[in-house]
């Protein structure tokens, strides 16, 4: 006869597998485990887009700061050549700005000729564009890596942050509300 008590392993082994994937498979469980990485917070939410002093990618010799990002709702986007999905989303851009949108860029830990090069090839979408090689404006904004895209208001204070591709989708559920919603803020509610 076998010895039962060798399979006690097995049956505990089993019954916390199917444990598990009773969990795992439970709607509830997945609505609550469902992770949306464009969503993830930021501490800035609500505060002024941190201090810098950076070079001006268009206007070499000019440092742009912090309050060169004042005056205007705009997004800030951070970008770079290296990121095949900032080139995805480009296009975007230049729609957006064609339509009035103030997008100010980060070239964010890149090669100023290159990204020169790419901004004449692809178009230029940015009134304000600041050279950050090393990052550092990129850590203070929390930024995980590119593309990521802050919407700001005119008192350069950050109410959102999306990480990834913007495309037409992005901008109607979420970014362009918002943004229009600060428009109409700014301008006292009138539309």
């Amino acid at each position: 006869m076998r010895r039962p008590w060798m399979l006690i392993p097995l049956i505990l082994f089993l019954g916390l597998a199917g444990l598990f994937l009773k969990t795992l498979y439970d709607k509830k469980n997945l609505q609550d485990l469902a992770i949306d990485p464009s969503a993830l917070p930021s501490a800035l939410i609500g505060k002024p887009v941190p201090a810098f002093a950076l070079p001006s990618l268009d206007e070499p010799g000019r440092t742009l700061t912090e309050q060169d990002f004042r005056g205007e709702v705009a997004l800030v986007n951070v970008w770079a050549t290296w990121c095949p999905t900032c080139r995805a989303e480009h296009a975007m851009f230049n729609k957006l700005a064609s339509q009035g949108v103030t997008i100010h860029g980060v070239n964010y830990k890149d090669n100023s000729e290159a990204a020169r090069r790419w901004l004449e090839e692809l178009g230029n979408p940015y009134q304000l564009n600041v050279e950050d090689p090393q990052g550092s404006l990129g850590i203070n904004l929390g930024v995980y890596g590119a593309p990521e895209t802050f919407l700001i208001d005119a008192d350069g204070v950050i109410h959102y942050k999306y990480i990834g591709a913007v495309d037409e989708r992005v901008w109607a559920d979420q970014l362009g509300p918002r943004y229009q919603a600060l428009l109409e803020q700014a301008s006292g509610g009138q539309p």
